[in-house]
């Protein structure tokens, strides 16, 4: 066996290192010849000075065949020839990607057909019960194989020889795994759950009012009445209660009308023991399979079929509450990119690098999947299309979006708009550091080249509470109306991000909390002093107008009862103590819940808070000026006035309304507010108050 290897680092190049007193360098006025045993072909190669003195560099004129034996032969040395840096290049994707071939298993009572995508392997074997059948490799590179036989439920993997080795590899398209993603299963869908297509209420992504939620979180806390703690059948359960008869769970949902939850991470992911998940937590951004429900969030995770049918359940109960249901995917990255599949089948493709030959680390967790490539994005795309098929979810919420291509995710756009129903797609848009140029990344500057797709408005959260990476800085709803000038352009969804205003109104996702981060009340925690009942207020103006501005609004679960995570900021794997969806506290709190309640069905009753257009906004949305730091606006409804009012102070503010009549106030965060009707047009509003009034116009 040879001490070297002989590297395809692009079409015309082969790479060796050696150090500067190697005996091969004695050698380099007679180049080596690169010979293919299977054709009996021979390939000259030309010596070229490479960079640094660890490398010699060899050109040959004709492309070498990728996933065939070659040697380099170098007077009594044979060394032997592997694909490395070729992968990545532009040629490579062009002769070698299958984009149109259907990867994966398919599982009939007749036979199951694997398909799998490996150019640079030289032979490939899959293993089934037990038993190796070798496969047989096609013109565009696809390893296939049809096996005759119900082969349902029976477990598999793929061997293959890739640089020499021999290497087992489970399938990137697995449907079924067993505990702990031990091995793939294959899977007859058609003897699952069969979910039938739902069409919600909801009509325009403006009309939709999200909900953040982790399965676990939602229903493993010891009030919350549920039977199937932290699992997907937790989550169909009706009419769950806490001790004390507050309503938890599904029905609790129901009741505070949202339109969807967008659920964090449901396919399988790691850290959590499958069959002793109560041994670990994990939010789910560490991906393993992207095709596979997560296990530890099964009753049954030892029988394949049970998490793929319990979580149909789930959605089917959401649907039948008519509450949509968005996946949280997570394409930036995998688990550990030494381990992954997708390195074992084709080294060194699907993930990016810098120009010194470093995995790209843009994500932080030291890989970054290079969507752009054709195989990655059909990979992506394929997970997209499946999820609607067979889970008929109703949205993605695209884990740090602004690491993948704006092209993967116009091309799952188009994959969205063959549906009947409504899709929402939003996702974070933040500018990473990744090794793909600017000008192709899916981030919140790029919106106008990304239409219909939603961005997470991180000037709607730093404006309302201070500086995200600054836990000391405060913005208006606790410092006093600080960024009052701001307020306009944030009802009114004019700006996306600072500098970015070339948007639609559905692109911006409004929030002031999500799983990330301090919760809202633990925020405030830190950055005001005040007693509890000034900060629930101020934290009651912060929910308020999410829901009462244009765009899509976005709450995290448990915001409306004041969640708190005891001050951890980071809680991806802090337990269940800590990330537990409190269900006493919603007791406790319960005033609250009602106030948001009030909230969400003023947006639902009222079109003028879900405008489509800033053209329809210019006409009907105006601002109250003269009343700073007090925020007000008023809302033209046809034959109906809606004002609102938010006072981020201690002072109680006499005001003017915008016109005299009778004003009812409907919704307001001060419940003793002795009145809830006004004659004329003077009206005050009370410290960390929020009202919302509404006059008919004859």
């Amino acid at each position: 066996m040879s001490n070297y290897t002989a590297w395809m680092d692009d079409v015309h190049l082969i790479t060796i290192s050696v150090d500067e007193l190697d005996p091969l360098r004695k050698r380099l006025d007679t180049p080596p010849i690169i010979y293919w045993e299977k054709e009996q072909t021979y390939f000259h190669t030309e010596f070229h000075q490479a960079p640094n003195p660890h490398t010699l560099h060899f050109s040959h004129q004709e492309a070498l065949p990728i996933g065939e034996e070659l040697t380099l032969l170098w007077g009594e040395a044979e060394i032997p020839v592997y694909p490395r840096d070729i992968v990545r290049k532009e040629a490579f994707d062009e002769r070698y990607s299958a984009p149109d071939t259907t990867l994966g298993p398919i599982c009939t009572e007749a036979e199951a057909t694997f398909q799998l995508w490996t150019p640079v392997a030289t032979t490939v074997e899959v293993n089934v019960d037990g038993k190796l059948y070798p496969m047989n490799r096609t013109e565009n590179f696809v390893w296939t194989l049809t096996l005759a036989g119900d082969w349902h439920g029976s477990p598999y993997h793929f061997e293959a020889s890739i640089h020499g080795k021999r290497v087992r590899v489970k399938d990137p398209y697995a449907k079924g795994m067993t505990p702990d993603s031990e091995t793939s299963v294959l899977i007859d869908l058609s003897r699952t759950m069969q979910l039938k297509n739902t069409k919600l209420p909801v009509q325009y992504p403006t009309d939709a009012i999200i909900y953040e939620l982790h399965v676990r979180d939602a229903t493993i806390h010891p009030n919350s009445g549920v039977k199937n703690k932290g699992r997907f059948l937790g989550l169909t359960e009706k009419y769950t209660t806490t001790e004390n008869g507050y309503s938890t769970g599904l029905s609790y949902l129901n009741e505070l009308g949202v339109t969807h939850v967008q659920l964090l991470p449901v396919n399988d992911y790691a850290r959590v023991p499958e069959m002793e998940p109560e041994l670990g937590y994990n939010w789910g951004y560490d991906p393993l399979y992207f095709q596979v429900p997560e296990g530890s969030y099964s009753v049954l995770p030892d029988q394949t079929l049970a998490r793929i049918n319990e979580l149909k359940k789930m959605i089917q109960a959401f649907h039948e509450e008519t509450i949509g249901v968005i996946l949280d995917v997570v394409f930036n990255h995998v688990f550990v990119r030494e381990e992954s599949d997708f390195e074992k089948l084709v080294p060194g493709y699907y993930f990016r690098y810098d120009n010194e030959g470093n995995p790209s680390n843009g994500t932080g967790v030291g890989n970054d999947f290079a969507s752009e490539r054709k195989m990655a994005r059909k990979f992506i795309v394929d997970t997209i299309d499946y999820w609607l098929t067979e889970y008929k979810v109703d949205g993605f919420r695209f884990d740090l979006m602004g690491n993948i291509d704006i092209e993967t995710i116009r091309q799952i756009k188009e994959r969205c708009l063959q549906e009947e129903r409504m899709i929402l797609l939003l996702g974070e848009g933040w500018d990473l550091p990744t090794a793909l140029d600017r000008e192709k990344k899916a981030i919140t500057a790029h919106a106008a080249q990304l239409k219909g797709i939603g961005f997470f408005n991180d000037y709607f959260r730093d404006t309302l509470k201070g500086r995200l990476f600054d836990t000391g800085d405060k913005g208006f709803i606790n410092g006093s109306g600080r960024f009052h000038e701001r307020l306009g352009d944030l009802v009114k969804a004019v700006t996306l991000t600072e500098g970015i205003s070339n948007h639609e109104i559905q692109q911006s996702v409004n929030y002031v909390e999500c799983h990330d981060n301090h919760t809202l009340w633990d925020r405030l925690a830190l950055t005001n002093k005040e007693d509890f009942s000034t900060r629930k207020k101020m934290h009651q103006l912060g929910t308020a107008l999410t829901l009462l501005s244009q765009g899509i609004p976005f709450l995290h679960a448990g915001q409306e009862f004041f969640r708190t995570k005891y001050g951890v900021e980071n809680s991806y794997l802090a337990g269940d103590a800590i990330n537990a969806m409190n269900w006493t506290r919603r007791e406790t709190e319960n005033e609250t819940v009602e106030f948001v309640k009030k909230l969400i069905q003023l947006r639902k009753n009222h079109s003028v808070f879900r405008m489509r257009s800033q053209e329809e906004i210019a006409q009907r949305l105006h601002l109250l000026e003269g009343h700073n730091p007090l925020f007000g606006f008023t809302l033209l409804e046809d034959g109906k006035d809606i004002t609102i009012f938010i006072n981020p102070t201690r002072e109680v503010r006499h005001i003017q309304l915008p016109a005299p009549g009778n004003w009812k106030v409907t919704v307001t965060n001060h419940q003793e507010r002795p009145d809830k009707v006004v004659q004329g047009d003077l009206f005050h509003v009370y410290e960390y108050e929020v009202a919302v009034l509404e006059k008919d116009r004859f």
